[in-house]
Order: structure tokens, then sequence, then C-alpha cells
């Protein structure tokens, strides 16, 4: 057997099942190039999921008729002219999509450029190439592709329902809008209105609100602004509070210098910023962009460009975790606005339904009318006083007696105190929650979680200063347990020494506690042992040091902390709002969860129908 060139279609044809692996490749190769000819205002319209129909039309620089005969040609561009893969500033590079797209589907495209009299158009089918015609035209290029993978029927077993095919082409969409706040972008499917993304300012607001039509109207509300630069990389861009969090990460979007990426390592850098803020299945909101010279990132591993490689990699990481958490300090106390919502709404009654049923005079009987006697009850024709015989008790669960009282011995409370973030305690309920008063409004506190999250920030800042106090046991005192949890845990007795705990091995399965942390020395210490032994069972010990030794401490903290069911006296629960208010990191307890939710007052009344 000879060995020979391919025919070019077949070239073509292998290069599309890299480029196009289904319509919302296509989508997102077409409106990239809409982008790097200059278009302020693209329109997308789709029919079949892309199979049937894909349509961009841009108000870019357009194409001459010369150009426009290259276009389809494999391996021909206007990206590359100086031949430098390593400062790619466009976001195509290789000349290879549309005669992908071409070699696999109808392809027809109109365009003229802005000083020439009339437009162009070529149509290519299957690979086969038609001449180019002169058409009328407005300025830029209109792309339409039809009849997707028509030319290699194989590749249709492949594709999902049309439903999910414009999910898909949605989401691209959305991360193309966020990477280039300046362009209009409408969306346009067979069934329904067209989604349509104004233009913004190329500033930070027009960012935040290009950000937020995307994210949902919440996320302004909820996101903190992250804005840090070293060594000529600058991340800058807004982040979801803890609590404002996803079931999954495609609410993480990452801008590199303009183009939209999904990448392992910022994925990562993300969960670590959040680590432990968060619970381990949540995932944040975010829009940042990353800014660095080209040179120090790759953008050419993949054909689908979605994946890049930096030079220094862990420049970007580092940079990545800390501007996040900064971002979160600078946050203090603060927590996310939706867990009111949550709250509101769980407390609205649900809607009453009426069943239609016909009904007949014939053997129909008029409800019995109350009796006089009944005490509680007024007929609304009589005007007679009565009523009501006592519900049954089983109907009705009475509000629980507050089981503490900060207005015991009642003293107004301080103006100040109103007028603080968490304002002032009033009572505490169910020996777990505390209720506070603002101007405007109420607070419920998750004692337990709140003081956990304090006393984790405690041990955190010891560490950093002085080293964690420790308390020496008067009678160190074993604790027996698993063997590989064991070994486990004296794999990194040294570390553990570092935030307090000091441990000997004691035989197979058994540990020696010898001292505890000052301020957990209250708690269970073999209770404290076996969760130290858990977290670093789900820590990899591949993680950074720091990494390990905070979810530890996260572990360690949740035994110093106020149990839920301890009864607090009223100045207690003051100082625990007033610790809350100067604690960073406050909003949320070590899992991610909210420590406290306000209501206000404007949204209660709403509840009972008084606005």
């Amino acid at each position: 057997m000879n060995v020979r060139y391919l025919d070019p279609i077949l070239v073509n044809q292998i290069a599309a099942g890299e480029v196009i692996e289904r319509p919302s490749a296509v989508v997102k190769e077409l409106v990239e190039n809409a982008i790097d000819a200059g278009a302020k205002s693209v329109d997308i319209t789709i029919e079949g999921g892309g199979q049937k129909l894909i349509r961009v039309v841009d108000d870019g620089r357009g194409m001459t008729p010369g150009d426009l005969e290259l276009a389809v040609e494999r391996h021909a561009t206007s990206k590359l002219q100086d031949g430098n893969l390593f400062a790619i500033e466009t976001l195509g590079f290789r000349g290879e999509a549309l005669p992908s797209i071409a070699a696999v589907a109808r392809l027809n495209i109109l365009t003229r450029t802005i000083d020439a009299e009339s437009g162009s158009s070529i149509l290519v089918e299957g690979g086969a190439k038609g001449p180019v015609k002169p058409a009328p035209a407005p300025r830029g290029t209109r792309i339409e592709v039809r009849d997707l993978f028509y030319a290699t029927p194989a590749r249709l077993k492949f594709m999902k329902s049309d439903r999910s095919e414009t999910q898909a082409i949605t989401e691209t969409i959305r991360r193309i809008a966020i990477s280039n706040p300046d362009v209009r972008f409408s969306f346009a499917t067979e069934g329904g209105n067209p989604a349509v993304y104004p233009s913004e300012p190329d500033t930070a607001e027009g960012f935040i609100r290009r950000a937020t039509k995307i994210l949902g109207k919440d996320f302004i509300d909820n996101a903190m602004e992250v804005d840090l630069e070293r060594e000529g990389t600058r991340i800058f861009g807004f982040a979801g509070l803890p609590t404002y969090h996803r079931g999954t990460s495609s609410h993480i979007h990452f801008v590199i210098n303009g183009r939209p990426v999904r990448d392992k390592l910022l994925l990562g850098a993300v969960r670590g910023a959040y680590s432990d803020v968060m619970a381990s299945d949540r995932h944040p909101v975010l829009a940042l962009q990353i800014t660095l010279p080209p040179g120090q990132v790759d953008v050419n591993v993949h054909p689908a460009k979605t994946e890049v490689r930096f030079r220094d990699s862990i420049l970007v990481r580092n940079l990545v975790v800390s501007a996040i958490r900064d971002a979160i300090h600078r946050s203090g106390f603060k927590s996310a606005t939706t867990g009111a919502d949550r709250t509101l709404e769980s407390l609205r009654p649900p809607p009453v339904l009426f069943r239609q049923q016909s009904f007949s005079t014939q053997g129909y009987s008029a409800p019995p009318r109350p009796s006089a006697n009944i005490s509680g009850w007024q007929s609304p024709l009589d005007g007679g006083t009565a009523s009501l015989q006592e519900p049954q008790q089983a109907a009705y669960e009475p509000f629980a007696a507050p089981s503490a009282d900060a207005r015991a011995n009642y003293v107004e409370p301080a103006a100040e105190e109103l007028s603080a973030p968490l304002g002032a305690a009033r009572a505490q309920i169910h020996e777990t929650y505390i209720i506070t008063q603002t101007n405007d409004g109420i607070i419920i506190v998750d004692q337990h979680a709140a003081h956990e999250r304090l006393v984790y920030e405690r041990l955190k800042q010891q560490r950093t200063e002085n080293g964690i106090e420790r308390q020496l046991l008067l009678i160190p005192e074993v604790v027996e347990m698993d063997s590989i949890d064991a070994e486990r845990v004296m794999a990194e007795a040294e570390s553990l020494a570092s935030l307090g705990l000091v441990l000997e091995s004691f035989g197979p399965g058994a540990i020696l506690v010898r001292e505890v942390p000052a301020l957990l020395v209250k708690g269970s210490i073999r209770n404290l042992l076996q969760d130290v032994a858990d977290g670093l069972a789900e820590v990899s010990a591949s993680s950074p040091v720091e990494e390990r030794l905070d979810a530890v401490l996260s572990r360690m903290s949740c035994h110093g902390s106020i149990r839920a069911g301890r009864r607090l006296r009223p100045e207690e629960m003051s100082a625990l709002l007033r610790e809350m208010e100067v604690t960073p990191r406050s909003g949320q307890c070590n899992h991610g969860r909210p420590t406290y939710i306000e209501l206000k007052l404007s949204d209660i009344e709403k509840l009972f129908g008084r606005r």
C-alpha cells in the first residue's frame, strides 16, 4: 500500500472532528471571528438546536472578494501577520474554523467592507467551494450554516436533543458576552423571544452590569470586587460572597486577555480560595478577568482554544487565591441577601387551590348554623356575640417560650446597638438562635455556627502571630481509635504541635494527648482527636501545608464553640454580636452555611398584608 496525500475535503472533515464537536462550537468560532473583525453588535439565530440553521450577523469590518475566497481555505487567516504564536492577541488564529464548518455543512457567507460599493457572497457545500459572486449587502458579515453534519452523517448519532444543544449554545454565548461587555449580543431561537445583552461601557461598572445580566439580578448585591496586580499580571472582577453559591461550577467565568476559558488550574485556585468558607459540594458565582503579557500564556493548546497554559502557573494560582481571599476578608461579616428571600418564601402560606365540582340542589342541606352559646364566634348576620370552641391541641403548635430573654429587667436598648449592623439582642429561642432588632428589621443568628467561625478565626490569628496558646493537661488523656486514623494523625504530629495539639504514640491504635489549644480545653478531647483524623482524611496529602492546617483548625474550632442548646445571658448574646461585626468571614460558618439571616421590616409587613 502506497503512502499518498489525503483529499483536501477529507482533511477538512478530519479537522472538523477536532474543531467542530457540536453546534455550540460552530457558534463559538463564528462569534469570535465577528469580534476579531471589530464588531460592536452580533446577532445569533439558530433553528433545530443549531443543526438546521446557525446564522451570525455582525457589523464588523467585512471582507473583500479576495479575502472572502481565501477565508474558506484551510490555514488562511488575517490574524497572524507576524507569524508569532507566542504573542497571540486575537481570539482566532488557526485558520481552520470556516473550512472545517464548510466541510460538514452548507456554508453561505455574505460580506461587505465599509468602502465597497457592493458586497460579495460565496457558497460552500460539503467542502465543494463555489465562486465568489457580487451581492447587495450591508456593512459587516452574515454567515449562515445549514444542515450541520449532513456531509458526515455518523456525527449526527452523537448529537443530543435540540433542547440540550440549545442550552449548550446559550452557555457559549453567555461566556463570550461576559468577556466582551462593550459588544451588543442578541440570541434568538425559533421558539421564543430573543435574549438581548445591550452593550455596556468598557469600565468596572459596565462589567458588573453585564455579569449581573447573565449571572442573575442577585449577583450585584452579593458580589465582592476583586482587584490585585503582581509582576505584570492583574486579576480584576467580581466574586460572589461565600454564602452565595450554586450546585455546579457553570457560574464560574474566567476571561484571559479577553478570551473566555475553562481551565483546571483556575478552577482549582477558586476552590482553594473558598476552601474554608464554603461547603465542598457547592460552587461560587464569579466573573474574573486576568490580563497578562501575551507571551506569558499559551492559548495554542487545543483546537477548541478553551484551555490555556501559563508560563508561571504558580504565580497565577497564588494571585487568584490571594485576590479572592482578600475580597472575602474585606467583606467582613456580610452574608448573602438570598437567605432572607428563602426565609420569606418558606413563611408565605401556600396558595389556596379550588377544585371545580358540579353541584345539584337535590339532597343538599345547608351547613349547621353556629350556636349562639359558642364563645368567640360572631355571626356576620345577627351581630350577636358568640365564641368558637377551643381548637384541638394537635391542630395548632404553640410557639415555644424564649429560652432566654435579653429584655429581662427590661432596659431600652441603646441607640448605637440598634444602629449596629447586627442590631441589639432581644431573645434566644430554642436555646440555639438569637433574635436581634435593628432599626429596620430583625436578624436571626445561629449561635453555634457564628461562634464556631469566631473560634476558627482566633485560632488562625494566634497561629500567624505568636503561635496557638496551649494548655498542659494535668493528667494526659489516652485516646483509642482506628489504627489507620491513628497512623494518619501521628504522621502529622509535628504540624499538629504547631496548632497547639501535642501528641505521642501510645501503642497500636492509641494516642496520648499531652496538650491542647487553650481555646478548646473544655471540649471532648476524644471527639476533638477523631475530628482531626477525619479532617486529615478529607484533605489530600499533596495539598499545600497551609490548606491542610486550615482544614484541621476548622475541625478543631467546632469543639471550642458555643453549642446549640446552651442558654446564653443577655450580655453573652451582645458580646457575640459585636465580635461578629469586627471578625472577617463571620457571615458564614466553617462549612459555608450562613451564620445569620436578616429580614427587613418591609418584607415582614408584606407577609401580613400590611403593605
